[in-house]
């Protein structure tokens, strides 16, 4: 059997396409050269600093609003299976959600209109229930758990 020297058809088939975009992706990086040399003459350079900050700024708010927008809250299901099983009361759930808004227990207290005690009862519980020794890990355990978003 001999060999065959020729290139594979498809390989033949796409070699001016390849060298055409090839070429035109240098003229226009050379165009894009030239107009960034003139450019960059007539204005100066915190100008340039400033419109990327305010680029970033407005992209940051953007996306900012995007990710914690209102039907990120309906995307949260709540898992009561796992309510269920640590045995977590919806009092001391209500007390929980309060707890992951960054609410003291006077603050937590006075918007349920019970006594301080009361919600130092509910947290204790709760700390309990979930294992946890603090306010953080409570919080992140029971997001962790699916039982607040």
């Amino acid at each position: 059997m001999a060999r065959s020297t020729e290139q594979p058809r498809s390989i033949v088939r796409f070699a001016p396409t390849v060298g055409y975009a090839l070429l035109l992706a240098v003229a226009a990086f050379a165009l894009q050269w030239l107009e960034y040399r003139y450019v960059s003459r007539l204005f100066t350079a915190e100008l340039y600093i400033s419109l990327i900050a305010v680029g970033f700024l407005i992209l940051g708010v953007w996306l900012g609003t995007q990710w914690r927008s209102a039907d990120w809250r309906r995307r949260f299901q709540h898992n009561g299976t796992a309510q269920r099983e640590l045995g977590i009361s919806e009092r001391e759930l209500t007390v929980l959600e309060l707890l992951s808004s960054g609410q003291s227990n006077k603050e937590i207290a006075r918007s349920l209109k019970v006594s301080p005690n009361t919600v130092k009862t509910h947290v204790s519980r709760v700390f309990g229930k979930l294992n946890v020794a603090r306010r953080t890990q409570a919080v992140n355990q029971a997001r962790k758990l699916g039982l607040i978003p």
